[in-house]
C-alpha cells in the first residue's frame, strides 16, 4: 500500500467517525436545551455504543467476505441517514435514532479499515506501520467532531446555542462521510480476500468469548 492510499484511507475513516463524534457532542447538548433529564441524556450517550456491541461480529464477517467498499458504503449510508435525520428534525426520538446511525457507522468503518490495512501488509513490519498510521483516525475525529460541532453551534446561528446552530452542525456531520467515501472509493481491494473466510464454518459469539 502506497503512502497515498494510506493517507485518502485514514482521512476517509477520520471523515466517518467525525460524523459521530460531531453528533454525539451536539446531540446531548440540545436535548438538555430542550429540557430533558439528565438520564433521558445518559441513555442517548449510551445509544452510541449500542449499536457497536451487536454489529461488531456481523461488520467483521462482512469485511472478511467482501472486502472492503461494501461495508464502507454501508456505513457511510448509516452517518448520512443518522446525521441528516438530526438536521431535518432535531427532536429526542430522532437524536436516539440518529445516536444508533452513526454509532454503528464508525464502528463498522472501524473494523473494515482494519481488515483491509491487516490484508494489505506485506509482512509483519509493514503490518505494524500500516497499523500505527491508521489508529491516527479516531483520536483526530474525536477532536474534530466536537470542535467543529462546538463551533457551528454558538456561531451559526443568530444567538448561542440557536436550534439553526445545531442544525448547521448536524448538516456538516451528514457532509463529512460522503467526503470520506469520495476519498476512499478507489481503493482497491487486497489482494489477499481470502476466499477460504467465506467457506470456513462460521463460529458463535460464544465460541469468541470463550477463547
Amino acid at each position: 500500500m502506497t503512502g497515498r492510499e494510506l493517507l485518502r484511507l485514514m482521512l476517509a475513516q477520520v471523515c466517518v467517525h467525525t460524523a459521530m463524534t460531531g453528533t454525539r457532542l451536539a446531540a446531548p447538548l440540545l436535548a438538555l436545551q430542550q429540557g430533558y433529564s439528565a438520564a433521558a441524556v445518559g441513555v442517548l450517550l449510551a445509544l452510541y455504543a449500542l449499536s457497536g456491541v451487536f454489529l461488531a461480529l456481523p461488520a467483521g464477517r462482512l469485511a472478511d467476505r467482501r472486502g472492503l467498499q461494501l461495508p464502507l458504503r454501508l456505513a457511510v449510508a448509516s452517518a448520512i441517514a443518522g446525521a441528516g435525520l438530526a438536521a431535518a428534525f432535531p427532536v429526542y426520538p430522532v437524536l436516539c435514532l440518529s445516536a444508533l446511525l452513526t454509532g454503528a457507522s464508525a464502528g463498522a468503518t472501524q473494523i473494515a479499515m482494519q481488515r483491509h490495512v491487516g490484508r494489505s501488509a506485506r509482512g509483519p513490519d509493514e503490518l505494524k506501520h500500516l497499523f500505527s498510521w491508521i489508529a491516527i483516525a479516531p483520536p483526530a475525529a474525536n477532536f474534530l467532531g466536537p470542535f467543529t460541532a462546538g463551533l457551528l453551534i454558538d456561531f451559526a446561528g443568530p444567538k448561542p446555542a440557536d436550534l439553526i446552530g445545531f442544525r448547521a452542525a448536524f448538516a456538516l456531520m451528514a457532509l463529512l462521510p460522503l467526503i470520506g467515501w469520495l476519498l476512499a472509493r478507489s481503493a482497491p481491494e487486497s489482494e489477499a480476500l481470502n476466499a477460504a473466510a467465506a467457506t470456513q464454518p462460521k463460529g458463535s459469539a460464544f465460541e469468541l468469548v470463550a477463547s
